[in-house]
């Protein structure tokens, strides 16, 4: 009898999600309508930001930020490696650079002792950073205090990654407040802590990038009559101010959002349990568990384990998992070793070889809401099995 396939993720939809995505579908309004609103101001207040702006991905909203923030030519762009590309990508199409601050073995988190010592040389050749862009990997925050302090020393904007980390909290704040930042993104894909198929979104405390965040996603227009010209009074006319884009998010994305933000205490509560469970029966197997930046309480989007023995035994170790249908995954290469970094012309980055050992060695085990006890169990004996 062939055992069941046990996925790295997937996403958890009930009744109340289809009855919500129904309700849009027979109703006026698929794009544009009220739902998007209403997502947004229950998404801020979630999070206990003041604003919070849908779009159609991450990616989108990352690149929303840069733009915003005025990245260009001659800008500099600091994130982390271990992450998935559009972090990096987002100031890349604004004609900007980008460099990486390498992680800390662990958290697997940007190193933020080692941007200290970067941010100092870097202050010296008057070369500083525009935008510092922290990446909270797995679900797990970033000391965004301690960076706080960075930034106001060195005077850089902060743009937080937060695909993974819908819910988590650092210090008693809910990742997405913006205290310690100026925008933070969100995912809500398929298989993230909350999902709307596709689709993000990005909070912020600012109205001025608020409001500029709205327009650069509608294609940069306005319908707010301080910015026509007053011959064009009337609430039919509309303004161009900027070249944009088309990021929205649909009506039935922020109707399915909105029911999953519902049940996000419920995810996590089994996402914690999945993860501690791990830890539990995992502490004896040649691997280093993933350890938690202090002060936080991570979403768990991802457990990362690394494996003791360099990457031929990794490779072993993963192969064994998926003949066993456990089908592990990676997260995540370092972005600057893709050839399409490498080869930007000029462009030498700073090294990173705790992300690059981390890739060598790293394994994405199973985790989601609707996980059972025996597929843990199951995972946990395969591993061990593959390891001896």
């Amino acid at each position: 009898m062939k055992k069941q396939i046990i996925p790295y993720a997937r996403q958890s939809i009930d009744e109340s999600d289809v009855r919500a995505v129904i309700r849009v579908l027979k109703s006026d309004f698929l794009t544009q309508g009220p739902e998007i609103g209403k997502f947004e101001q229950e998404f801020a207040r979630f999070c206990g930001a003041k604003y919070a702006v849908a779009c159609s991905s991450a990616t989108a909203g990352l690149h929303l930020s840069a733009t915003v923030l005025g990245m260009g030519p001659g800008d500099l762009w600091w994130t982390s490696p271990n992450t998935f590309c559009a972090t990096a990508d987002a100031a890349l199409r604004c004609g900007a650079s980008i460099d990486f601050i390498d992680i800390e073995w662990g958290t697997y988190n940007m190193n933020l002792g080692l941007l200290e010592d970067r941010l100092k040389q870097a202050a010296q050749k008057n070369c500083l950073p525009k935008v510092v862009a922290p990446v909270h990997f797995a679900g797990n925050p970033v000391d965004m205090e301690f960076l706080e302090r960075l930034r106001r020393r060195y005077g850089f904007k902060v743009v937080e990654d937060a695909a993974h980390a819908t819910g988590a909290t650092m210090k008693g704040q809910r990742v997405g407040s913006c205290k310690w930042s100026d925008l933070c993104v969100f995912s809500f894909h398929a298989v993230k802590i909350i999902t709307t198929g596709e689709g993000g979104m990005i909070t912020t405390n600012s109205r001025e990038l608020h409001e500029k965040l709205c327009r650069l996603r509608t294609h940069g227009i306005t319908r707010d009559a301080r910015n026509r010209p007053p011959s064009r009074k009337f609430p039919w006319y509309y303004e161009k101010l900027e070249l944009g884009n088309h990021y929205r998010m649909t009506e039935i994305q922020a109707a399915l959002g909105r029911s999953q933000l519902k049940k996000i205490k419920a995810f996590h509560t089994e996402r914690e349990k999945i993860a501690a469970c791990y830890t539990k029966h995992l502490r004896q197997v040649p691997l280093d568990l993933p350890r938690l930046t202090q002060g936080a309480r991570s979403s768990w989007h991802l457990y990362p384990v690394c494996v003791r023995g360099g990457e031929n035994l990794r490779n072993k170790v993963m192969s064994r998992l998926h003949r066993a249908g456990v089908m592990a995954n990676l997260h995540y290469l370092p972005v600057p070793q893709f050839r399409f970094y490498r080869k930007r012309k000029g462009q030498k980055y700073m090294p990173c070889p705790q992300a690059e050992k981390f890739a060598r060695t790293e394994i994405s085990l199973p985790i989601f809401p609707a996980m059972k006890k025996q597929a843990i169990q199951r995972v946990v004996a395969v591993l061990g099995k593959a390891l001896k």
